[in-house]
């Protein structure tokens, strides 16, 4: 049986929890932006019209962590959460088993990943890119481009990670899939689980260990689940927590696999 574990606590605190390590790490870190957060969204004004003023998210961050989160102190609790390197790469022709990592930022965030990523080791990444069918920056958008993608990047030590292709080419660009009706929305920046999805099993087999430090809503908990991973993750903001132990991953729901099979899955929650 697989597990799923939460805990309401910072990552840099993991020593205290009973975790594996991990074969894929895939987190969001905040952008610290701070109050900005919303400045490039509607969200910003009332009905998201500017001539209407300034709504009660205008000058606030999204989160506490927004402020001062410590990309270098991400990247150690990576390199010692990480699965070891293999002793050689795969056979001609194949990947190894090496882990990885996947981190989601803005396009302006890339160069000083790439920076603090190697300094712990990772020393090699390949940019992943997410294209939407709709934009949220859509104040003036009669007057300049719009954003629609997200951007990620995959990052590795020595060896090139586990890869299931099944026969097909993947590319560095993903469709960015909405989620389906039933899943809760808990996180402005909450990802997809049928992009985590995608992203989980490319990386990892049944049974491997996925950890996100910054696991927000339990998207990635969710994703993990229902392709038979093992899960963990910290959150330190206890609504986030509270709203993702209750909503996302501790309740009854149809997974798309159930929804075939015409059951209803359980989670077997732990943690704290």
């Amino acid at each position: 049986m697989t597990k799923c574990e939460i805990y309401n606590d910072s990552m840099q605190n993991w020593k205290k929890y009973p975790i594996q390590k991990a074969q894929l790490i895939i987190a969001d870190v905040p952008y610290n932006v701070g109050n900005n957060f919303y400045g490039s969204n509607p969200m910003w004004y009332n009905g998201g019209d500017n001539s209407n003023g300034e709504s009660k998210l205008a000058g606030k961050a999204a989160f506490y962590s927004d402020y001062n989160f410590n990309l270098y102190e991400y990247f150690h609790f990576c390199s010692q959460l990480m699965r070891k390197e293999p002793k050689r790469g795969g056979e001609r022709g194949r990947a190894s088993d090496a882990p990885c990592m996947i981190v989601f930022c803005s396009f302006e965030q890339i160069p000083t990943l790439i920076k603090a990523a190697e300094k712990h080791g990772f020393i090699h990444n390949i940019p992943l890119i997410f294209c939407k069918d709709y934009s949220p920056q859509v104040l003036k958008a009669n007057m300049r481009v719009v954003g629609a993608t997200e951007y990620a990047i995959l990052f590795y030590r020595s060896y090139l990670p586990k890869f299931n292709n099944n026969g097909k080419m993947i590319f560095n660009w993903f469709k960015w899939e909405q989620d389906r009706k039933g899943i809760p929305k808990i996180h402005p920046a909450q990802k997809p689980v049928a992009v985590l999805k995608r992203l989980i099993e490319i990386f990892t087999d049944e049974g491997d260990v996925v950890i996100d430090p910054c696991f927000g809503s339990g998207a990635t908990g969710r994703a993990a689940k229902e392709l038979n991973r093992n899960f963990y993750g910290f959150e330190i903001s206890k609504d986030f927590f509270s709203r993702a132990k209750n909503e996302m991953l501790n309740t009854n729901y149809i997974s798309e696999k159930d929804q075939i099979a015409g059951q209803t899955t359980i989670f077997d929650f732990m943690g704290a």
